[in-house]
C-alpha cells in the first residue's frame, strides 16, 4: 500500500507541469504575436541633420515662435553634441529663452555655454545675457535683492573678462542699477531701526550705504540718516562730521538743509572731523 500511494503521488507533478505548459503555451504565443506588431522605432528619436535642424530654429526665431526654436535647438545639442551646431544652438537657445521670459532656463544655458566655450568670441555674449536674465528678475527694494547681486557678479565678469567687447558698456549700467537697488534696500533697514530708535543697527546700515554704494543717489539720504543718529545718541563730533560731508557733496540738498536746521537747534554746526570713519569715506562720494 505504501508503494501505491508513492506511485499515485509521483503522477501529480506531472500532470500539473503539463497543465501549466498548457496554459502558458497560449500566452507565449500572444507576446510573440505583440512583439511583432510593437514599432519599437517609435521610441527612438529620429536624428536629423544638425544643419536642417539648426536653421529650422533660426526660422522659428525669426518668427517669433520661441518655444518652436528652443525645442529645435536643443534637439541639436542633444543629437550632435559637440558639434559646431551644437554651439551655436546652445547660444541661440540662451537667447530664446531669455526672450521667453524663461530666465533659470536662460542663466543656465549661458552658465554652460561660457564654460564649454570660454574662448569662443560669443562668449561675452552668453555671458552677458546671464546676467540680464538676473537683471530682469530684480525686485522692488523692500524685497529680497538676491537677483541684483547676481546681476553684480554676472555684469562684472563682462567687463573683466571681455573689456573690449560691445556689451561692457550696458553691463556697467546693469550694475550701477543693481548697487543702487542694494542700497536703497540697506536704507528700507537702516530707516526701521531709526523709527525704532534703535540708533546703533541703524548707523550700521547707512554706514553701509556710505561706505559701499558712494555712487548712488541713496548717499544723499544716508548721511542725513546719520547726522539725526548720532545726534540723537549724542555722538556731536560724528553727527557734524556727517553734515559737514553731506554739506560740501551735496550743498543745496534739502537733506543738508534739514541736518543743518536739526544741527542748529543744539547750538551746532556742521565742522569735519579728519580723524572720523565719515571723513575717510568721503573720497568714495561721487556727490557735486
Amino acid at each position: 500500500m505504501f508503494l501505491r500511494r508513492a506511485a499515485s503521488t509521483d503522477r501529480r507533478p506531472r500532470f500539473s507541469s503539463l497543465v501549466i505548459a498548457v496554459a502558458v503555451t497560449p500566452l507565449l504565443l500572444t507576446a510573440c504575436n505583440a512583439e511583432k506588431d510593437l514599432d519599437l522605432s517609435t521610441y527612438v528619436e529620429q536624428t536629423e541633420p544638425a544643419d536642417a535642424l539648426y536653421n529650422q530654429g533660426l526660422a522659428n526665431l525669426n518668427a517669433g515662435r520661441m518655444k518652436e526654436a528652443i525645442a529645435k535647438f536643443e534637439a541639436v545639442d542633444r543629437q550632435h553634441p559637440y558639434s559646431e551646431y551644437a554651439r551655436k544652438a546652445l547660444l541661440m537657445s540662451t537667447f530664446a529663452n531669455y526672450r521667453q521670459g524663461q530666465y533659470p532656463e536662460a542663466i543656465n544655458n549661458g552658465k554652460r555655454y561660457v564654460t564649454l566655450y570660454p574662448t569662443s568670441e560669443d562668449a561675452a555674449y552668453a555671458q552677458y545675457l546671464t546676467g540680464l536674465s538676473h537683471f530682469r528678475q530684480i525686485r522692488e527694494v523692500t524685497q529680497d535683492q538676491r537677483d541684483a547681486r547676481l546681476t553684480i557678479e554676472a555684469m562684472e565678469q563682462v567687463v573683466q573678462r571681455w573689456p573690449d567687447s560691445e556689451y561692457v558698456a550696458d553691463a556697467r549700467e546693469k550694475i550701477r542699477f543693481a548697487n543702487d537697488q542694494l542700497a536703497g534696500k540697506e536704507m528700507q533697514i537702516g530707516r526701521y531701526y531709526l523709527e525704532r530708535r534703535e540708533y546703533i543697527a541703524a548707523i550700521r546700515r547707512f554706514r553701509g550705504v556710505v561706505e559701499n554704494y558712494g555712487d548712488t543717489r541713496h548717499v544723499e539720504e544716508a548721511l542725513a540718516r546719520l547726522t539725526e543718529a548720532y545726534y540723537a545718541m549724542g555722538v556731536a563730533s560724528e553727527a557734524q562730521t556727517a553734515a559737514a560731508v553731506l554739506g560740501h557733496n551735496y550743498p543745496e540738498s534739502d537733506w543738508y538743509k534739514d541736518s543743518y536746521a536739526l544741527l542748529q537747534s543744539g547750538g551746532l554746526e556742521p565742522r569735519e572731523n579728519t580723524g572720523s570713519w565719515i571723513s575717510r569715506a568721503a573720497s568714495l562720494i561721487t556727490g557735486s
